[in-house]
């Protein structure tokens, strides 16, 4: 509920605060005071476009600020905590116009979008004036305040008929995917067999083009690795008698004449000793060194066609790398993945067939769930008729008949559902049109409601739908604001529509512009938007009225004067409308 509303700046509004009641709200004022000011404010709060002209003469900007008590888990307040604001303490809205027609919001305490004023307020205040009946000259909301009316019968035939619409949607989009795509998976499959095919040719093997790479240079270059490992054999084992004609100086000799030359004197010095046995260590390591150079030197090959080869094999592998990978490895992944995708492309026909068999399936269990849907609206639709026409007869329309149309969108191609001649067009939310219509006076004839009535009539229609959807506990918003919903009226009907009021009142907050005392007499709390001039400029503010000064409010809203004998008329119209509420409320 709002709790608190502060405008400043507004019109004729100085700076006013409107301490809101959780039942029924009544403003009421003087002609010219500023009443309208409330809305247009309260409008603003919720995220309606700025108008600079808005903004009281003379001021740099206006503001309107609310205060709204929440549950943590309403709409409201899950879509506040996205935009970042602080609910600890209530929800803070506040909406600034400049006079140069620049708009801010703020929400908790933190700047947004005035989008986002607006997605709150989708979720906490329904406004209903002569200007603002959009949800009666809007045809699929029709369609919600059946549904609303109707509650968990409509709500789960709902979801049923949802659950296999979204399903038809993702198998008929599958399945068109797949027929569009018939020409390119032709030729998808082609060049995904060649690939395969090539590569099952070659059969590399992981690491195969490292491998190959190596023993290519070693190859390619045997003569000069032969000839440099055995020059580096003879200079550290000596030459061998068939390589050359006298015996060269080696390392190993060298190594030898070393140790010969310390020999006899070890064992006057033990660091002496140490450096023989490193000479020692270095003679065995050369020894080492120069059969493993041996041994490299008869294994080098000068094999011309093993070379050959080996090249050839690099060149075709690098005709498969230059298309599927930059190494063997990433080639092979390729070809696994080709493989999945090829069995996936080559089964598609199989796919299809098994797809088109499920959209026949689901298309007729939609059509049998849009069936049950329309008979559960239809149902609702005569019970909602009937309550609405009902409550017109307490709201000075007691001529009026309402009517609830659910009918069918006909189509050449559609979903066929069980009983209907002809296709339907369907869509997320059904195969139903839905119109509330109107025959206002006897024998008229019954048109929607959006056309039919006056601009004070649909707020009363708007009105008797609320009461009528709110008693039965599906209101989805907590706060309804009424203006002008009592155009036209007097006398007993005004009373009627102030017991309306305030039954709507007994299950949500409610707040109403009104100028007459029938209507304020039912309020839970009377506010007072009152004018004050010094001569030049003309200002208003908001008060809250009691007691007498409440009872001098309805005399003055009945006489213009507050009298003694429109006093004492306030009294039995305070009187008549509590006996009136608690009818109400035993009915």
């Amino acid at each position: 509920m709002l709790q608190e509303i502060r405008i400043q700046n507004l019109g004729v509004i100085d700076d006013a605060v409107l301490d809101l009641h959780p039942g029924l709200n009544v403003v009421s004022g003087e002609t010219g005071a500023g009443k309208t000011m409330v809305v247009s404010g309260l409008g603003l709060l919720l995220g309606a476009r700025a108008d600079a002209g808005l903004v009281r003469a003379g001021a740099r900007s206006a503001a309107v600020e609310g205060v709204v008590d929440l549950p943590a888990d309403h709409p409201a307040a899950a879509r506040a905590a996205e935009a970042g604001a602080d609910t600890d303490d209530g929800l803070v809205l506040l909406r600034t116009v400049s006079a140069e027609g620049r708009s801010r919001a703020h929400v908790g305490g933190r700047t947004a979008p005035v989008g986002v004023l607006a997605e709150i307020g989708e979720h906490l205040v329904a406004v209903h004036g002569q200007a603002d009946q959009w949800r009666l000259r809007q045809s699929d909301q029709h369609r919600a305040l059946l549904d609303q009316y109707a509650g968990e019968p409509v709500a789960a035939a709902l979801s049923r008929y949802q659950e296999l619409f979204d399903e038809h949607d993702r198998v008929r989009r599958e399945l068109a995917e797949l027929t569009e795509a018939a020409r390119d998976r032709a030729r998808e499959v082609e060049i995904l067999q060649v690939g395969l095919e090539q590569i099952e040719a070659l059969d590399p093997q992981p690491g195969e083009d490292a491998e190959l790479r190596v023993e290519d240079e070693r190859l390619s270059h045997a003569e000069g690795l032969r000839t440099g490992a055995e020059t580096a054999r003879a200079l550290l084992a000596g030459a061998e008698e068939e390589y050359a004609a006298e015996p060269a100086p080696s390392v190993i000799g060298a190594i030898a004449d070393a140790r010969s030359a310390v020999s006899g004197l070890l064992e006057h010095d033990p660091a002496l000793r140490e450096l023989d046995r490193r000479l020692a260590e270095l003679g065995y390591l050369a020894a080492d060194l120069g059969a493993d150079l041996s041994s490299y030197v008869t294994d080098i090959e000068l094999d011309p066609a093993r070379l050959a080869w080996v090249q050839q094999r690099r060149a075709d592998l690098s005709g498969l790398m230059r298309k599927y990978g930059d190494s063997v490895d990433e080639v092979l992944e390729w070809g696994r993945s080709a493989a999945a995708r090829l069995d996936v492309l080559l089964n598609a026909e199989d796919t299809l067939a098994e797809l088109g068999a499920r959209l026949q399936t689901v298309r007729a269990e939609l059509g049998e769930a849009a069936a049950a849907l329309t008979q559960t609206r239809r149902d609702a639709a005569t019970g909602l008729a009937t309550a609405v026409t009902g409550e017109l007869a307490h709201l000075a329309m007691g001529k009026a008949v309402v009517e609830v149309a659910v009918t069918d969108r006909p189509a050449e191609e559609g979903l066929v559902v069980p009983g209907r001649e002809q296709p339907v067009r369907f869509g997320r939310h059904g195969v139903d049109d839905v119109e509330i219509m109107l025959a206002a006076n006897p024998g008229a004839p019954a048109r929607s409601v959006a056309k039919a009535a006056s601009g004070g009539e649909l707020s009363r229609v708007m009105l008797a739908l609320e009461v009528v959807t709110g008693a039965r506990g599906s209101g989805e918003v907590p706060t309804f604001v009424f203006d002008e919903v009592d155009a036209g009226v007097g006398g007993r009907a005004a009373l009627d529509i102030g017991a309306r009021l305030a039954a709507l009142a007994q299950h949500a907050q409610v707040i109403v512009v009104t100028h007459l005392a029938q209507v304020a007499a039912f309020a839970d709390r009377h506010l007072v938007v009152t004018k004050s001039s010094d001569g030049h400029v003309t200002s208003s503010g908001v008060v809250q009225v009691d007691d007498d000064e409440r009872l001098r409010e309805l005399a003055r809203m009945m006489a213009g004067v507050d009298t003694d004998s429109a006093m004492e008329h306030a009294r039995e119209l305070l009187a008549q409308a509590g006996e009136r509420r608690e009818a109400t409320a035993r009915a």
